[in-house]
């Protein structure tokens, strides 16, 4: 099955939500993005790969721990864990992309078609984690109160190559008010395992990004006057490293489809 406009309703009371409820509606077919969903909770990217390319996924985000910060793996074949207690990592998260030597093939909301035994799933901090901390701050989330999905882009910060696996960097994009500009940095920073503080403040070009108008991934917001573009590591970098790589199979979310999991974004916060 691939993905579809949404087949029901968004849930008014999506904040409130606990991570098995928000799985549950998942798996009986609801399609959007995750943020805004479970607050409280951390979400997360995914890549899920056969086990005998799992070690250079594995070095690649030790040695980008920026982009890719592993808050879990469950082994090959391995479909629940603690951070999804009662869950299936193969129904459980909104929309999947499968890759197959590099070039998505579907856009599943069910990966029981594609599931092997030999997968291994990695379970990577997410920016959407820092995003109730950012609002509780009183910094306003442009894609949550526009109704969208967050703004990616391929970046020209080539990640750190490991084994079969190289790519550039992706990253999420924020606007902030000047005037709050540093206090999103000092947020987010506290918050290292889900990317921690921005890579890159201003001028997108800097980061080889022409229009913010055209994101590789996600859709575009709206940036009021005044507003600054503040740019955060983003977790679908190991998919950007699939399709330049092109291994012979690999799944991850769709962006901004994540997993929610049992783990509370406090959990993450250092001092």
């Amino acid at each position: 099955m691939t993905t579809s406009p949404e087949t029901h309703q968004l849930p008014h009371d999506r904040a409130a939500l606990s991570p098995a409820s928000a799985r549950q509606l998942f798996r009986d077919g609801l399609v959007v993005p995750t943020a805004g969903f479970s607050r409280g909770y951390a979400q997360a990217n995914l890549i899920i790969v056969p086990k005998a390319q799992a070690f250079d996924v594995l070095l690649f985000a030790q040695r980008n721990p920026k982009s890719c910060p592993i808050l879990g793996v469950l082994d090959a074949g391995e479909v629940s864990g603690e951070l999804l207690q009662g869950g299936d990592i193969r129904t459980d998260v909104p929309a999947y992309i499968v890759y197959e030597n590099g070039v998505k093939i579907a856009e599943p909301t069910d990966l029981s078609a594609y599931w092997r035994d030999d997968l291994v799933t990695f379970i990577v901090g997410c920016s959407f984690t820092f995003e109730t901390a950012l609002m509780e701050g009183g910094i306003s989330v442009a894609h949550i109160d526009q109704g969208v999905n967050v703004p990616m882009y391929k970046s020209n910060i080539r990640s750190v190559s490991a084994g079969s696996m190289s790519g550039p960097m992706v990253v999420s994009m924020r606007p902030i008010p000047a005037s709050q500009v540093a206090d999103a940095v000092r947020i987010t920073s506290r918050y290292p395992a889900v990317h921690g503080a921005p890579v890159h403040i201003g001028n997108p070009e800097e980061l080889g990004i022409t229009d913010l108008s055209k994101p590789d991934f996600g859709d575009p917001v709206q940036i009021p006057s005044g507003y600054i573009p503040v740019f955060w590591a983003c977790g679908v970098t190991p998919q950007a490293a699939v399709m330049e790589s092109k291994p012979v199979l690999a799944i991850g979310h769709a962006p901004g489809h994540m997993l929610i999991t049992d783990a509370k974004d406090s959990n993450y916060l250092v001092p």
